[in-house]
């Protein structure tokens, strides 16, 4: 027995749910099936943790027992718990702030309707972040329209409350752009703070799958950002959507995506513009 299935088995006996090598495989391919999110192999005590909380809460004691009951169960919203619980939600507000100055530029001072689509808002920093970015650089916000989409349900009931820690925002937002666009809480939102609703109203949330084949999305976009959201794909995911982005970004539109990610191989849809901004070929 090597190293770390020795390590392995000794964490499985420590265990207080059974949580088999079996178990494990099939919610590698169940979430790959259903969010497209390939989980490596190292990632075991994440689902363990994060899945268990659904297992007790059925009252098991088996990550079995609860894989059959989902499945032979069917139920939707069982189903969006389960991918609820395998998704990460790591943002901030203007993180990767070069590319909301670059935004800035390519869109200030346009008179034309201004459509953009934040495609992994998570929690919502990302999209406000476009929102108020945009809205020191156009003349008004009559004609913004933001549209943001997560596959977690959970996340996006977040984001919709554009409701958020005094402190996580003062970290990352200035003082200045904290008076204008956002509103302090008081009595029991002591310590809050809320997105202005002059702000908030441009912005859109709704569910959407990357690899669903429906997107409820009509139009093209002046600029997507997919951020840090096909690092959890694998390539052919990656190709199939790039293309599908192509066909949604106007003539000059942009494409952002993470530090991390490089599609410049990938396909030939897109060119290199900037550190890690695509323009379409």
């Amino acid at each position: 027995m090597t190293g770390v299935n020795q390590v392995a088995v000794e964490r499985a006996n420590q265990r207080e749910l059974e949580f088999t090598d079996r178990d494990f495989q099939r919610i590698r391919a169940l979430i790959a099936e259903r969010a497209g999110i390939v989980l490596a192999e190292h990632k075991r005590d994440m689902v363990y943790s994060r899945l268990g909380r659904c297992v007790r809460n059925r009252g098991l004691r088996r990550f079995s027992d609860y894989l059959k009951w989902l499945i032979d169960g069917s139920e939707q919203e069982a189903w969006q718990e389960f991918v609820n619980a395998l998704t990460t939600n790591l943002t901030a507000f203007f993180r990767e702030s070069h590319h909301f100055d670059l935004l800035v530029s390519h869109i200030k001072d346009r008179r034309d309707p201004v459509r953009i689509w934040s495609a992994g808002a998570s929690t919502g920093e990302e999209p406000y972040s476009i929102a108020m970015a945009l809205a020191e650089a156009l003349p008004t916000l009559a004609k913004l329209e933001i549209f943001a989409s997560d596959i977690d349900s959970e996340a996006l009931a977040r984001a919709r409350s554009g409701i958020y820690s005094l402190e996580q925002v003062r970290r990352q937002v200035s003082e200045e752009r904290m008076r204008r666009c956002f509103l302090k809480g008081s009595g029991q939102r002591s310590g809050y703070v809320r997105v202005r609703p002059e702000l908030a109203r441009h912005v859109r949330f709704e569910p959407l799958n990357l690899i669903g084949q429906h997107w409820p999305v009509q139009g093209r976009f002046d600029a997507i950002f997919c951020r840090n959201v096909m690092i959890y794909f694998d390539r052919d995911t990656h190709t199939r959507l790039l293309e599908r982005f192509a066909r949604l970004l106007k003539k000059d539109g942009l494409l952002f995506v993470g530090h991390s990610e490089n599609f410049t191989n990938i396909t030939q849809s897109f060119r290199l513009r900037g550190q890690t901004v695509y323009t379409l070929a």
